[in-house]
């Protein structure tokens, strides 16, 4: 199976690594100056399941991609979709699967427009994993998953077939018979994590620790998850447990990677995280006040920014 992972920053890094690690067909769609780095240092990995270096890992530029794969892992923020789009058209053939790993759902609207519905899987990642400052790929905790599958519940063979080659990489792969519930529930959690984090500009412990922060997160938690339900994908109940969990622990250092990138002067998926949500929001009549103050402030970041 030929697998072309877009890009090899942290996400593409270390997922398309573990599964070249495994000695699978691998290559990564990288930038110049990306290629130049893996071709010196080698694709670094340092992770707690174990460090690997991959000398020379395949790598081919947009300019000079010309053959077709059978599996395309897409990785990019949503920001630089429309780019990544053009940067692996030809790699896409009438037996492709893309597998993008986007957050939220503006996404599926843009591929399926371009390569048909038929071509996109549904799919999602949970890991904790930067690029430090010798761009190597680093994984800040154990915690990794990669889900997808037939955004209609089927169990295909394409999917079983994924599975199996995508088992070898030892991340977690599962191959899902309900991706769109999956998808919507991480984008619950992120989205209410992002939406509070951001707005409040802090980690959830100093949030919990002030008057009122408690009932600020839970509240941003139960706009989300009423849009989801309006949607069609009401957040079951082990997930909100959890979720809710997760929202109460008490000096929790936990932030939003949105949050981070805000310090760190990056750009932000406000209208693929957020934004979209809003805008269901008032399609469904749905009201959300919280959710609606955070988006407006994430949109005067990306103005101060663009400024």
């Amino acid at each position: 199976m030929r697998i072309l992972v877009v890009g090899a920053g942290a996400i593409g890094g270390y997922f398309g690594g573990r599964l070249l690690q495994a000695e699978n067909d691998v290559t990564f769609l990288v930038r110049p100056k990306r290629a130049s780095e893996l071709a010196s240092a080698g694709l670094v990995i340092k992770s707690p399941g174990g460090d690997v270096t991959l000398d020379n890992p395949p790598t081919v530029q947009a300019d000079k991609l010309t053959k077709k794969f059978d599996v395309v892992l897409l990785s990019c923020k949503a920001f630089d979709l429309e780019d990544a789009i053009k940067s692996f058209t030809p790699a896409v053939g009438p037996q492709t699967a893309i597998i993008p790993l986007l957050n939220g759902m503006l996404h599926l609207n843009v591929l399926d427009k371009k390569f048909g519905a038929e071509r996109v899987l549904g799919g999602l990642c949970a890991i904790a994993v930067m690029l430090n400052e010798a761009r190597e790929v680093v994984q800040l905790a154990p915690m990794q998953s990669l889900n997808f599958g037939e955004r209609d519940g089927a169990m295909s063979e394409r999917v079983r077939a994924i599975a199996r080659v995508f088992d070898g990489g030892k991340f977690g792969a599962v191959a899902s018979e309900h991706i769109m519930q999956d998808m919507w529930e991480k984008w619950v959690f992120l989205a209410s994590l992002a939406a509070s984090t951001c707005l409040m500009r802090t980690s959830v412990g100093n949030i919990l620790a002030v008057a009122g922060g408690k009932d600020f997160l839970l509240g941003m938690l139960d706009e989300c998850s009423a849009i989801a339900k309006a949607s069609g994908y009401e957040p079951t109940g082990p997930f909100f447990q959890r979720t809710s969990g997760l929202l109460t622990t008490e000096g929790s250092p936990m932030t939003a990677s949105m949050f981070r990138d805000i310090k760190a002067g990056l750009p932000v998926e406000a209208d693929h995280v957020i934004g979209d949500l809003v805008a269901r929001a008032d399609a469904a009549k749905i009201p959300v006040p919280k959710l609606r103050i955070a988006y407006t402030h994430l949109k005067a970041y990306e103005k101060q920014r663009s400024a």
